[in-house]
């Protein structure tokens, strides 16, 4: 067994490696880029090597940085994790020529299957369905039109190399080809350093579903049930579970297909065939030779540890166990947790996280998280924070499990999609599994408004926030002093002959919330307003706040962030502002005229020039960040007035980028 391994990687995979590596007792070397110094996955290792600065194409993408890092630890083995180098066959023979194992499969078998062009030829050979596509060599655009006019639109521009819906965009008229290869292109060789494209016929409403494999050097291959992954935004995964409900005799199709790809590259490792189904029949889409992000679930019903079996076979040794002897059980659902805003169409976020609570874990509930609190996101890399697992009997006591478990986290200072998943778990579609690929794109009405009830807790929690907030500095003020029974220590609004009361108001939701606050004795009020009066007790520790409204308990956490209270409640974040009530009242605001970064990115195109119409929606430029690009849209009719960027520059969040104005 290995000595020492450099695991190639970042964030929640470095992590989830490192655990296991741990727990057999081989020694853990992280590489982190200078964006990464204070990250987890560098704390959890046992060592750590700076290989750059932020770029990934100047870090994690660096081969000779790898290599050089690798060298520098004296670690004996390589663990590359998922993106980045995963499927790089170059790399992989480069750790060979280095005397260092690569844990993957040969360069050989990544050049065939982890091209998905190559993949498809193969499949197509043994006999194994194929979508109708272009997968050649030749990349000149005007010949990938060529091929997409023969197919049929709608098409799907597809990068060749990598995985993770990186370098796809689906093309419904050829008025839209050029634009979309050429974002394609870009976004695949910033994910994975290959440009390289295919074409293939778009399914509008297929299932997405994979079966994972593992092989080893002396010939032998088991599958495992197969994974549902058609739960996509982005052509990128959101929601994972296993089994799949598929029948009997399509299952054992799929597997035989799985099966079939692994002997016939020589694969050894851990692999993953993924396909579409769509009335009935089944396509082959591609493999990916690597470990996937989704394969706790694969873990969690049969009880075993994949990267485990990766360490043992690259070492040389055989399966762990063999097909008859692998035992499942129960239903397992991954939900991903991101960094992004699902309202503004899954647009990657970045920040810091000012609160993170994440579920007690168990046999039933697990987390695979590469965050902690005080964690900076970078706009560098991808948006995925942490995995949520869980493990039922049947997939009904599953679902539930994972709702209950999803409304325990709790994450303050990153905008993310749990909203988003809390109500897409509870979507009937998906609670029936009556669903395919196209739901998520239909899924429009996710936002749950806050129960009527709701209102008085929030309003109250706000409100015991900010009165202790005053009471503590008012302690300050009187340890300043040096007057410890200074009466002006005291924040109890005391009066002589009377019942002082102060003025509080908050802004949530558009809504005015405004009241008096009358001290009842410590760690209790009462909260008037215009139309109602309630009594609220309150106990604290640290941010988690047990709040009694008339006798009725709830339990939140409350953080400040700035004129904000962001209060928690059900894991959801309900942010109140904070209102000076001797500020002057603010106007109203012209209409907004100018469109702004949204978060620190590259420009890599400028789709208009200043005195062009633009009508609302049409594409104005294109930015670049966590692995993908991003299009900006006019948010109205108008024409262009100004331009404030270049293509290749970087620009910081909130940067001026484009001003419109009213047309003429």
């Amino acid at each position: 067994m290995f000595r020492k391994v450099l695991i190639a990687n970042r964030g929640e995979i470095a992590c989830r490696i490192a655990r296991t590596a741990r727990r057999m007792g081989i020694a853990t070397v992280a590489v982190y880029s200078e964006a990464d110094q204070n990250t987890l996955h560098v704390a959890v290792a046992d060592e750590a090597i700076n290989i750059g600065p932020p770029s990934p194409q100047e870090s994690y993408l660096s081969i000779d940085r790898i290599l050089d890092a690798t060298r520098r630890s004296g670690a004996d083995a390589i663990h590359p994790g998922y993106g980045f180098l995963s499927e790089n066959p170059d790399f992989a023979e480069e750790c060979k020529q280095s005397a260092l194992t690569f844990i993957g499969p040969s360069a050989a078998a990544m050049r065939l299957m982890g091209s998905k062009a190559q993949a498809k030829e193969l499949m197509a050979r043994i006999g194994v369905p194929i979508l109708p596509g272009y997968h050649g060599e030749a990349q000149e655009t005007a010949l990938l039109a060529e091929a997409a006019a023969a197919i049929g639109f709608p098409v799907l521009v597809k990068a060749s190399a990598g995985g993770g819906g990186r370098g796809m965009r689906v093309v419904s008229t050829p008025g839209e080809l050029d634009l979309a290869i050429e974002s394609a292109r870009r976004e695949a060789v910033a994910a994975f350093g290959d440009g390289r494209l295919m074409i293939e016929k778009y399914l509008t409403h297929p299932r997405h579903v994979e079966v994972q494999l593992f092989a080893d050097a002396f010939g032998a291959v088991v599958t495992f049930p197969e994974r549902d992954c058609s739960l996509q935004r982005r052509r990128q995964k959101v929601i994972e579970e296993t089994p799949a409900a598929l029948p009997t005799d399509l299952s054992r199709s799929m597997r035989a297909a799985a099966t079939k790809a692994a002997r016939h590259s020589s694969y050894v490792g851990a692999g993953t065939v993924e396909f579409l189904i769509q009335d009935g029949a089944f396509y082959f889409l591609e493999m990916n030779t690597r470990l996937q992000v989704e394969h706790p679930v694969t873990e969690m019903i049969c009880g075993l540890d994949l990267v485990e079996w990766q360490f043992r076979v690259a070492a040389g040794e055989t399966l762990p166990l063999a097909q008859e002897d692998i035992e499942t059980r129960g239903c397992a659902i991954e939900a991903r947790i991101c960094a992004e805003n699902p309202a503004e169409g899954f647009i990657p976020a970045t920040g810091v996280i000012a609160h993170l609570r994440f579920p007690q874990q168990d046999a039933h509930t697990r987390v695979d998280s590469g965050v902690r609190d005080g964690d900076r996101l970078s706009s560098y890399y991808d948006s995925l924070l942490a995995k949520l697992i869980v493990w039922s009997p049947d997939r009904a006591s599953a679902i539930m499990r994972l709702q209950k478990a999803l409304d325990s986290c709790e994450l303050v200072g990153v905008a993310t999609n749990l909203d988003f998943l809390r109500a897409l778990v509870r979507d009937p579609r998906f609670v029936l599994g009556d669903y395919d690929t196209s739901l998520i794109g239909a899924f429009q009405d996710w936002t749950q408004p806050a129960e009527p009830q709701d209102e008085k807790f929030l309003f109250s929690a706000a409100a015991a926030a900010w009165l202790d907030e005053v009471a503590r500095s008012a302690e300050r003020d009187a340890g300043a002093s040096g007057d410890p029974w200074s009466p002006w220590g005291l924040a109890d609004a005391w009066r002589l002959y009377d019942s002082a009361s102060q003025e509080v108001a908050f802004l949530w939701d558009g809504k005015s919330l405004s009241g008096r606050v009358r001290p009842l004795g410590a760690n209790a009020f009462l909260l008037e307003t215009s139309s109602q009066a309630f009594q609220v007790q309150t106990s604290r520790d640290g941010d988690r706040w047990a709040i009694f409204v008339d006798g009725v308990k709830r339990d939140v956490a409350i953080i400040r962030q700035g004129k904000h209270y962001v209060v928690v409640l059900a894991g959801r974040n309900y942010s109140l502002e904070r209102l000076d009530l001797f500020a002057p009242r603010a106007t109203d605001q012209a209409r907004e005229e100018t469109l702004l970064a949204p978060l620190p990115a590259r420009v890599t195109r400028i789709l208009v020039k200043a005195g062009d119409r633009v009508s609302k929606g049409e594409q104005l430029l294109m930015l670049e960040a966590m692995k993908m690009e991003i299009t900006l849209t006019a948010p109205r009719h108008g024409e262009v007035e100004n331009i404030y960027c270049k293509e290749g520059e970087t620009v910081r969040e909130g940067a001026d980028l484009v001003r419109l104005a009213e047309a003429s």
